[in-house]
């Protein structure tokens, strides 16, 4: 089962994140003004696209947690494996978050293949006829290639089930708009608190506890 407390972590992590997701996408949000028809709400896509980019993230999640499913299913000790295979995973999400080590950065490498192929499909949604573009279009983009995502993909991998899974990826996928939609609507002065040095290191300094509390709670089978 999903405890509070993991799902509290998905969000800071999210939250923490939020500074890496500016550098990521904060150039498609902030563009967004030549995409949006004359004389409409811009908040209504900025809305519509964090939507759809979310959806992706909860999609990816519950088909991660439902493999995960049948990966312990199948082997005798599969869970445990991969607990502690998002263990360690959580560090170094912790180690990338505070800037102390970019480890994650080669998983990135490895997806930016994939992204080619599905990075083109964006464009026939671009400029927004509809908010449903706007979702699409996040849809899209939600697949950008992100050592924060994959990190997260190891917890539903973990999780055993496609709906904790999908939870997982969905609280994490709220953490990450203070700082995409601080962005988008030009409200710059949420930024420098995000981008702060501390608030990424005590993040990280939480993540880095709560993977001790897990390795004790998988060795001694209290998870």
């Amino acid at each position: 089962m999903t405890s509070e407390l993991t799902l509290f972590s998905a969000l800071l992590i999210g939250i923490a994140g939020g500074v890496h997701c500016i550098g990521m996408c904060g150039g498609i949000a902030s563009a967004f003004s030549f995409a949006i028809p004359k004389n409409s709400s811009a908040s209504t896509y900025i809305i519509a696209y964090n939507l759809g980019r979310i959806a992706s993230y909860t999609m990816a999640g519950a088909i991660t947690g439902y493999l995960g499913s049948l990966a312990s299913s199948a082997i005798y000790i599969g869970l445990p494996i991969l607990q502690a295979i998002s263990i360690i995973f959580l560090v170094l999400l912790a180690l990338y978050i505070s800037d102390w080590y970019k480890g994650l950065s080669y998983l990135e490498r490895l997806g930016s293949h994939i992204w080619r192929i599905i990075s083109p499909l964006s464009k026939r949604f671009i400029p927004f006829r509809t908010p449903l573009s706007a979702v699409a279009y996040g849809a899209i983009w939600g697949w950008l290639p992100c050592g924060l995502v994959y990190s997260m993909l190891t917890w539903s991998l973990a999780s055993e089930s496609a709906v904790d899974g999908a939870l997982f990826m969905l609280f994490f996928g709220f953490g990450t708009l203070p700082a995409v939609m601080a962005t988008s609507l030009g409200a710059s002065f949420l930024l420098p608190l995000l981008q702060h040095r501390k608030t990424r290191q005590i993040i990280a300094a939480f993540l880095l506890a709560f993977s001790l509390f897990l390795t004790y709670a998988l060795i001694t089978g209290n998870n």
